[in-house]
This record gives C-alpha cells, sequence and structure tokens, in this order.
C-alpha cells in the first residue's frame, strides 16, 4: 500500500515537537501509531523504516522528535529527561486524537529501548490508548545500571554531578558523549557504538553528545513500576543477549501486564533496527498492530 508523507508540528509544554505523519492512501481515518527514538537518538535514525512498514499495513503514523532534539526546538541540544519524554508522546497522543484525518478513538503507541520504557508508563497513565509495542525496552534503571562498566562509572558520575551543578547557574551543559569506541559514554557496552552509529545516516547533523545530568537520573527510572496499570494490549519484542536492557528485568514487566504478549528473540539491542531482524520484528508488530487496531 501506498502512502503520503507530510511535515507536522504540535504543542508541548514549554515548545513543541516536530515530527512526521504518515498517511496510507485510499484509507478513510485510519487507526494511528505514535512512535518516538530511544535515548538521545532523532526520528531519522531507522524509524522511518517502521513507519513506511506499518503505513504500507494501512496505518496511519506520527513519528516525532523530542523537544529539544532533532527537529524540535529547545535548549539545551539533546537534553534526555523521561519525564519530559513522557510529557511529549502524551502530547502527541492529544494531536492525534484531534486530527480529523486519522481515527483518534484506535491510537497504538511504539517505543524501543528508552521510549519502549516510555510507552508502557505513557499507556499506564493514559489508559485510553488501544495497542502497545515496546521493543528491547528499558524497564528498570537499576538493571541496567548494574550492567553500565565499572572502569567508566566515576567518571561518568562525576561529569553528571558538575553538569547538575552548572546546570542551577545557566551556561552551556557539561556533556557525555552517547557512545565512544573506549571510555565513559552515556551507552558503554561492547555492541553500543557500532550498533548506534548503524543506525545514524551519513552526514547527519548529530551532536553525538548530551548534558551529563542524566546519568543522575537514569537509575531512578523504573517503568517497570508502572506495568500493572498497562490495560492496553500489549506486545513485548525482547532480545536475549541484550547489553544494555538486562532481559530478566524486561520478563518480569511483561508478567505484570495482563495478557501481555511477550517474545524473547536470539538477538542483541541494536538487531532489530535492520537487515532480516528488522523484517522479522517489524512483520510481528505491524500485525499486532493490525489485529488491535481494526475498526
Amino acid at each position: 500500500m501506498s502512502f503520503q508523507k507530510e511535515n507536522i508540528r504540535f504543542p508541548s509544554g514549554d515548545g513543541e515537537c516536530a515530527g512526521d505523519l504518515y498517511l496510507p492512501e485510499g484509507v478513510e481515518t485510519p487507526p494511528v501509531v505514535v512512535m518516538a527514538h530511544g535515548i538521545a537518538a532523532y526520528r531519522e535514525f531507522r524509524l522511518h523504516a517502521f513507519a513506511e512498514r506499518f503505513a504500507r499495513a494501512g496505518l496511519a503514523v506520527v513519528v516525532f522528535d523530542y523537544r529539544n532534539f532533532g527537529d524540535s526546538p529547545g535548549e539545551p541540544r539533546c537534553l534526555v529527561s523521561p519525564a519530559r519524554h513522557v510529557a511529549d508522546y502524551l502530547a502527541a497522543l492529544a494531536f492525534v486524537r484531534n486530527d480529523a484525518r486519522v481515527d483518534g478513538n484506535r491510537v497504538g503507541l511504539w517505543g524501543t529501548s528508552f521510549s519502549g520504557g516510555h510507552v508502557l508508563v505513557t499507556a499506564a497513565r493514559d489508559g485510553n490508548v488501544q495497542a502497545v509495542v515496546s521493543q528491547v525496552p528499558f524497564v528498570s534503571g537499576p538493571a541496567s545500571a548494574l550492567v553500565y562498566p565499572l572502569r567508566y562509572q566515576l567518571q561518568a558520575f562525576s561529569r553528571a554531578i558538575a553538569d547538575g551543578v552548572k546546570s542551577l547557574f545557566g551556561g552551556d551543559p557539561i556533556t557525555l558523549p552517547v557512545i565512544k569506541r573506549n571510555g565513559a559514554a552515556l551507552l558503554a557496552s561492547h555492541d553500543s557504538y557500532d550498533g548506534y552509529l548503524s543506525m545514524v545516516p551519513e552526514n547527519t547533523e548529530w551532536p553525538g553528545e548530551v548534558p551529563a545530568r542524566i546519568v543522575l537520573g537514569l537509575p531512578m527510572y523504573r517503568p517497570i513500576a508502572e506495568a500493572q496499570n498497562v490495560k492496553a494490549p500489549t506486545l513485548i519484542i525482547s532480545a536475549e543477549h541484550d547489553s544494555l536492557c538486562p532481559v530478566g528485568a524486561t520478563r518480569k514487566a511483561a508478567n505484570r501486564i495482563e495478557g501481555c504478549r511477550y517474545s524473547e528473540l536470539p538477538i542483541g539491542h541494536f538487531d532489530a533496527y535492520e537487515g532480516e531482524w528488522f523484517e522479522k520484528v517489524s512483520d510481528m508488530e505491524a500485525e499486532f498492530f493490525t489485529e488491535q487496531l481494526a475498526g
């Protein structure tokens, strides 16, 4: 099925979010899926491939950048904040529910990695979405903190504390690389550097660093604590060899969601974004959304 794509903007909190609306051709007021990326990423980092797959299945899709990211305005740039990201998801829901081009009564949420946790929190708090797909999700800050390399912890936390203090007085933030071949970074697992870069298009103007203060908040972010409040049909796809979001925590989160459809694949954290595993995973997700959002 062919589709049209257009740029959109919608208000959120103290600013606005920029994104894309995919509309399948020949489908009147289709159901809609709301999507955003994982930690420190822009929507152009492979999300278009999932959005196109869903649009060809007859679903409208809204893909957006969080405030301070990508095409969305806001300072400081690339400010990672679970609270702000969830607020942006809620604002995106308000946007699609008031857009006559789509069916605001048939809405799904999609998230991956960090946003895989956000969609669980958003669904729990909104209470009126019809389907949730959470892919290789971040569900437990403590669990992810335990697998962060010990040799980099002191440097990462010292930069985070310095940035947190500086943020109280203004000025440019003290940053931390998102990925680094060797050394302290936001993501420091053995597969993070190559895996993350595989999603980033060539010639992308992406700073590759974030205000370091997020390191202080990550261990306290626990989407699993709200999982039992998710009432929408939910598909969780986990990675058996996940180096960032331990699969044991993901299983526990799935067990807290009544009727959750859980699939554990023999892959690593970044394998679902391209190649044969992308084809398999995106097919599973498109079929789930089509089933749950059918009129």
